[in-house]
């Protein structure tokens, strides 16, 4: 293979710089002594850091993200994986139209979604209520979910199913024993993808949520509309280490080419 020239290597390192400039400024911000967002600063300070731990709405919203987040991935997975195995199975009419269905809301305007639920929502005396926008993001993340279950589950080799049952056996004990192992990569990588794209959704989340359903994304988008101090800057460098961390700590346990493209390491 022809290794890259100095001119692409020099585009490479401008394009990583473009790509990563921004999170560098952010982390930087957040290590300001100042009240208001400043950079650069004269001096470093955890100041900012320990108001995220004073700030008892961020703290909440941030718990009430991951509680969402992980019901709404979980709930995704769960129709998902039916769906993907049907699909990928079977022909029966509508099959095409069916998974078109399935995969609308990536094509859907969030802000259309979001008005959408919350007039389907308000007709039904539901909004308000933490299910209601579980059940919201749940249509969000299941189109990542049968996305990644769908591609595991085209093309797979049934004679191990099938060998199963022969031997007595149960469906469901071949799909927990045979069928799931077997697709479980693009299961474990959607769900990784549907709870990332839930912790992170604002525009349609904005729409349903409360005073008493705030999401982190949500919180963080009030800060920034009332006060111009760097908290939502700390608040974010958490978030990016916190993210490093964990792709870290999944690419040593289980190795994200298995998680997200089904790749053995």
């Amino acid at each position: 293979m022809k290794e890259n020239g100095w001119l692409g290597l020099t585009f490479n390192a401008l394009f990583l710089t473009f790509i990563l400039a921004p999170l560098v400024v952010v982390m930087l911000v957040a290590f300001t002594d100042k009240g208001f967002i400043s950079m650069p600063f004269d001096g470093a300070s955890f100041r900012w850091f320990h108001a995220i731990i004073e700030n008892g709405d961020i703290v909440s919203a941030f718990w009430l993200s991951i509680r969402l987040a992980f019901a709404a991935a979980t709930i995704g997975v769960l129709l998902a994986v039916p769906a993907a195995l049907a699909i990928a199975r079977y022909r029966f009419p509508g099959r095409a139209a069916l998974t078109s269905f399935f995969l609308s809301p990536m094509m859907i305007p969030a802000v259309v979604l979001g008005i959408a639920f919350l007039r389907f929502l308000s007709l039904l005396h539901l909004s308000g209520s933490f299910w209601s926008l579980v059940a919201a993001h749940v249509i969000i993340v299941l189109p990542y979910a049968l996305r990644l279950a769908l591609s595991s589950a085209i093309g797979l080799d049934r004679d191990a199913e099938r060998a199963a049952l022969s031997c007595g056996a149960s469906r469901f004990t071949a799909f927990r024993r045979v069928v799931l192992p077997m697709i479980r990569t693009g299961v474990a990588g959607g769900w990784v993808l549907s709870f990332i794209q839930s912790f992170d959704e604002l525009t349609m989340t904005i729409f349903v949520a409360t005073p008493g359903t705030t999401t982190l994304p949500v919180a963080m988008y009030n800060q920034i509309a009332q006060t111009i101090d760097p908290l939502v800057a700390s608040v974010s460098a958490v978030l990016i280490v916190g993210t490093v961390l964990l792709m870290i700590l999944l690419d040593r346990m289980v190795g994200l080419d298995r998680i997200l493209i089904g790749e053995a390491r």
